[in-house]
């Protein structure tokens, strides 16, 4: 069975780290995992039954070789022996066709039961709430939902028809061998424990350097990509680090090649030795057939009953050794599953509520009342959040770094909820609104635009899927993107690369402004939305941004006076409270934190736009 992720030991036994992390065998857990099975049922028990058929029809061959010789051959019978060859082909193009149709069901039930469970996740996933993505590694959740799933298959496909493969082999072999001859099959079997031992000992030594080679083989994957990714091969260019880099390079690279030289070599010898002890089986039986025929010991045994034996006593070592190690397979298993279940199994506190409300929010205030918030309860950000905002207003949101600016924004989507307090829209507290139905309200523009790998065209209609031309041109004229747009070869369908790499950043900015533009939202924040445009660009939009909140009820984080001027109402945050609270003239005349704001940051800024 393939390992289920990295880390995982070869076939025959548990790593240290597997041992420390044995998981948990409950029967909520059997039962969990048999409720994936079940759908498919009908397919598994046809799959049992060509297993069973398998088994029964693999023995034929043997059988049937043991006859040639001492009916066909023996006695000379030319007709008996073409027949029997001919049975023997028919029995092994049998037993091949048997093993594709299982080998096909297989494969359809595991990637069935892919298919349902990477369903099932990605609905999960997208629906856990922002703090996930913030704290779990993407890596992390990446591995869960490809790697770990996918080995579901070798589960499916592997291990649990492996055991039952094994076990109707085995059993069907035995049932042969002892009814052939007891005495062979004894001399046969004691063979076994030779091809065991030696297995687990190089299996072991041949982890040791597979871990050596995959923890070098991580560091080369670590250079490559920092130094060969786009940000990387800059610095190393500007910095002329080439050369430097290339012995790096040569030095971890070699230590890769020596190490799976020697991982290959450690299994040379083995597999010599493991051979000799595979031809000493039928040796043994060879030897001890003929002494028994020779000195007539056993005078029924024949000399086809002995090819009879050696061919069935070869069928049996391998299936044999797989189920001496059923356990480690059965704990690799349920440790895969396990891995999956604590992702499915994570709460999620932000949902939708049944029958939640949906009120008109077009001309609603916006209300913080007594709002506290925290990430860890050892660290409180928000104490004591009090305002409204009235509908159709403006309000600005400023403060220093770390305060807790875009935090206080972030509770009106529900991308984190409240600790305490309450945030209410239309007087209704956003955790009784209709989850969808109050994201579709809002409309936000963040500092760090997203933009996904598609056309200029494809971004906006990820807020309106069926915006029409017309609307695109007319949001992007909004945006003030025509004239880019216009000097780009393929117009609206100019791929703008992975996270919008093609694009600078304000037209990175003003493509995700269009989209929210599309949107046509009721409520707009705007988290820093102009901090990545340049003066002339962000005043060509800061009309085109006015226009659109125009009735709307607003909030904006800005660092730009220009922004925060035209602001009904600045609020200064600090502390984790709302440290003052009026207009630009009234806050300046107080000669608080906002005054101190404006003298060490809007003023440099506004003399150094005055300057341009």
């Amino acid at each position: 069975m393939a390992g289920p992720g990295r880390g995982l030991g070869p076939r025959g036994f548990l790593t240290d780290e597997e041992k420390k992390n044995l998981p948990k065998v409950s029967g909520a857990l059997i039962r969990r995992i048999l409720g994936y099975l079940k759908p498919y049922w009908p397919q598994f028990l046809l799959v049992f039954v060509t297993i069973l058929l398998s088994a029964a029809v693999g023995l034929l061959p043997s059988i049937i070789t043991g006859k040639i010789v001492d009916e066909a051959l023996v006695g000379k019978n030319m007709r008996l022996l073409v027949q029997l060859l001919i049975l023997a082909f028919v029995t092994l193009t049998a037993s091949q066709v048997i093993s594709v149709l299982e080998s096909y069901i297989n494969a359809w039930i595991s990637q069935r039961i892919i298919f349902d469970m990477k369903n099932q996740m990605y609905d999960h996933l997208q629906r856990m709430p922002h703090a996930f993505f913030t704290s779990e590694k993407q890596g992390d959740i990446i591995t869960r939902m490809n790697t770990d799933i996918s080995g579901v298959s070798s589960v499916i496909s592997g291990t649990l028809s492996s055991i039952v493969s094994n076990i109707a082999t085995v059993v069907t072999t035995l049932v042969a061998l002892f009814t052939m001859s007891w005495k062979l099959a004894i001399v046969g079997i004691v063979v076994i424990p030779l091809l065991i031992l030696p297995t687990k000992s190089v299996g072991k030594k041949r982890y040791q350097l597979m871990t050596q080679s995959q923890a070098k083989q991580d560091e080369m994957n670590q250079l490559i990509n920092e130094t060969l990714s786009v940000s990387g091969s800059l610095l190393v260019k500007l910095f002329t680090r080439e050369e430097a880099e290339y012995r790096r390079f040569e030095k971890v690279n070699g230590e890769v090649t020596k190490l799976a030289l020697k991982e290959q070599n450690s299994g040379r010898w083995f597999r010599v030795v493991m051979g000799m002890f595979t031809q000493l089986g039928p040796l043994l039986i060879y030897f001890a057939g003929g002494w028994f025929i020779i000195s007539r010991a056993d005078p029924a045994l024949t000399v086809g009953t002995i090819t009879a034996t050696v061919s069935l006593i070869n069928r049996l070592y391998r299936p044999v050794e797989s189920l001496l190690n059923i356990h480690v397979d059965f704990t690799r298993s349920l440790a895969l599953f396990t891995r999956i279940f604590e992702y499915f199994d994570m709460p999620n506190p932000i949902r939708s509520p049944e029958n939640g409300q949906k009120p008109d929010v077009g001309h609603a205030d916006i209300v913080y009342d007594h709002v506290a918030f925290s990430y860890s309860p050892e660290k409180p950000l928000l104490r004591d959040i009090d305002f409204t905002v009235p509908a159709g207003k403006m309000y600005a949101i400023v403060g220093p770094s770390g305060s807790g600016k875009s935090t206080v924004v972030n509770l009106i989507p529900r991308l984190y909820d409240v600790g305490s307090g309450s945030v209410r829209i239309a007087g209704v507290d956003v955790r009784d609104f209709d989850l969808s139905y109050l994201r579709e309200q809002i409309g936000v523009v963040t500092q760090d635009s997203y933009l996904f790998n598609g056309t200029i065209r494809e971004n906006p209609l990820y807020a309106k899927p069926d915006a029409t031309p017309e609307e695109i041109e007319a949001a992007c004229y909004i945006a003030n993107l025509s004239e880019f747009i216009a000097g780009q070869p393929q117009g609206l369908d100019t791929v703008v690369g992975n996270r919008g790499l093609k694009l600078s950043g304000g037209e990175k900015q003003r493509l995700s402004i269009a989209r929210v533009i599309l949107k046509d939202p009721k409520i707009l924040i705007l988290d820093e939305a102009t901090s990545a445009l340049d003066s002339i660009t962000e005043n060509a939009i800061q009309e085109a941004l006015e226009a659109l909140m125009e009735g709307r009820t607003s909030i904006v984080i800005a660092h730009r006076l220009s922004t925060i001027l035209k602001a009904d109402r600045i609020l200064v945050v600090q502390n984790g409270v709302i440290a003052e609270s009026g207009t630009h003239e009234e806050l300046l005349a107080r000669e608080g934190v906002y005054r101190e704001l404006y003298e060490t940051q809007f003023r440099k800024i506004l003399e150094m736009e005055d300057e341009k």
